[in-house]
């Protein structure tokens, strides 16, 4: 007789278990208590909302290990949720870095200035790096404070305009802290990295035009003494007079110290010398306005009764009645140019000091009193 064995039931199967990257965020009470009210969210709230450990959440935010893309989206919807936001002064301690940039200038209401800024930091936020931005009036003293805040923020790099009283002093300070520095506009050490412009250039051909044009008493409108760029549109101004034959006289520079108040008394006092100029070279563009300015004063008519050029293109040149012959500087591929050679110094600190000096562009107009279809200025 068969007997017919009964099978053994099977084994009851565990449940399955959902992987990290599966499971739903974390929902417990005593987390949301802390979720988005209960002050700012911590990592480790993010951990426990993801389901992961702290490292990882580490790994995810600094990108420093490859982590699955599930586990990598878990974190990012944690983040989200809890609205963390990372520490980024305790990182940057902990990297020795803040991804931050100092910028000090003279005058942040200069277009010219305003320009270049605004260049630096689209720049500088595409590599990653904010920028704190100060003026310092072309002033020592100020120089010396701004210098101070932005050590005090722990920059990881300046791009300074120097002043004309403190810049090689300030250069020394910055150097003592071994802040990597990259001056722009004009040059106060030749031990830190520049940016500048051909300066002489665009004043000599100028010059040159305006004496191409039949004028021989040409009058300049200087900048702040003890500049590097003072000194080179300076140079580049007598070097237009020496190519067209014209005897250099002191009496015709008046310094306008790069201000319009200043620059319209410095005209004023041109405009009343024994012998005035017949033409005018303002050597910056807030120069431009206080030239302007006095010469509607003494109603005199551009370019027929005195000619007029000028160093800095600006938006607005085109408003003025005739349009002004102007030298253009390139105020984008300054600050690209600067915030380019600062990294590569943070990345190479020993590299040899490097400056770069880009070409101007003249913008031939009517101001110059001849007609503007008259060919480029050479």
């Amino acid at each position: 007789m068969k007997v017919r064995r009964t099978p053994a039931p099977k084994a009851a199967q565990a449940p399955r278990v959902a992987r990290q990257s599966e499971r739903p965020l974390a929902n417990t009470p005593a987390l949301r208590a802390r979720l988005p009210d209960a002050g700012p969210a911590t990592m480790r709230d993010v951990a426990a909302l993801a389901g992961v450990s702290i490292s990882t959440i580490s790994h995810v935010l600094n990108r420093t290990r490859a982590v699955p893309d599930a586990t990598r989206d878990r974190v990012m919807q944690a983040v989200a949720t809890a609205g963390y936001t990372p520490n980024s002064v305790a990182r940057s301690l902990k990297r020795a870095e803040t991804r931050t940039i100092g910028i000090a200038i003279g005058d942040i209401t200069n277009p010219h200035f305003t320009a270049v800024v605004d260049a630096i930091e689209t720049s500088a936020r595409e590599q990653g790096y904010t920028v704190i931005l100060v003026g310092i009036s072309e002033s020592a003293d100020r120089e010396i404070e701004a210098l101070d805040a932005l050590l005090g923020r722990r920059v990881d790099g300046l791009i300074l305009a120097p002043s004309a009283d403190g810049g090689a002093a300030v250069l020394d300070r910055v150097a003592r802290h071994n802040i990597p520095v990259v001056q722009i506009d004009r040059v106060a050490s030749p031990a830190c990295d520049a940016v500048v412009v051909a300066n002489a250039d665009g004043a000599r051909r100028l010059v040159r035009h305006l004496a191409a044009c039949g004028h021989r008493r040409i009058g300049m409108l200087t900048g702040l003494p003890g500049l590097s760029s003072t000194r080179e549109r300076i140079a580049g101004y007598r070097a237009g007079l020496r190519d067209a034959g014209i005897p250099y006289d002191a009496k015709l520079l008046a310094c306008g110290e790069y201000s319009a108040e200043p620059a319209r008394r410095a005209t004023e006092a041109l405009l009343a010398l024994a012998a005035p100029p017949t033409a005018l070279f303002a050597s910056n563009n807030l120069m431009t306005l206080g030239t302007m300015q006095a010469l509607a004063d003494h109603d005199l008519a551009v370019p027929d009764d005195i000619a007029l050029v000028a160093f800095d293109d600006f938006a607005w040149t085109d408003l003025f009645k005739p349009h002004l012959t102007t030298v253009a500087q390139p105020c984008r591929e300054i600050g690209i140019t600067a915030v380019r050679l600062l990294l590569e110094r943070l990345a190479e600190p020993g590299l040899r000091p490097r400056l770069t000096r880009l070409p101007v562009t003249i913008r031939h107009r009517r101001s110059c009193g001849c007609a503007a279809d008259a060919g480029a200025i050479a």
